[in-house]
């Protein structure tokens, strides 16, 4: 059953096969550490932050089933979405956010959102009154 042994590679006999050795180790070290500083910069851009913002938009019926969802990246870019919903229906709409602003006009439950996504890693959930 020797075919299914993995072969082992021989020992440095001397010191300049350690130091050969330590070489290719370095080698490999120094290709995974420049692969670990791409993966950091491309995970920047990654969805990382998220905040929701459940309410009622309409008094005196419903319940807290529209939401506002912002999903930002570690340099609070990203979108925040609202969802509307009422008895005649459900009414979606996006906005971009760019450093934890947008260019279009939020409102208070959007703002909220991103305000949770910006302070938060992990996703949190408040109810509005």
């Amino acid at each position: 059953m020797s075919f299914f042994q993995k072969k082992q590679s021989a020992e440095p006999q001397n010191i300049d096969e350690v130091l050969q050795r330590f070489k290719e180790i370095e080698g490999k070290f120094q290709s995974l550490q420049a692969e670990m500083e791409s993966l950091k910069k491309e995970n920047l851009r990654n969805i990382s932050k998220v905040g929701v913002t459940r309410f009622n938009p309409f008094e005196g019926f419903g319940s807290n089933q529209s939401f506002c969802l912002a999903m930002l990246d570690s340099n609070d870019c990203g979108a925040v979405v609202t969802s509307l919903f009422s008895r005649d229906g459900n009414r979606v709409y996006g906005k971009p956010v760019e450093n934890g602003i947008s260019t279009y006009p939020l409102s208070e439950e959007e703002k909220k959102a991103i305000e949770l996504a910006k302070t938060q890693v992990n996703s949190k959930i408040s109810n509005s009154q």
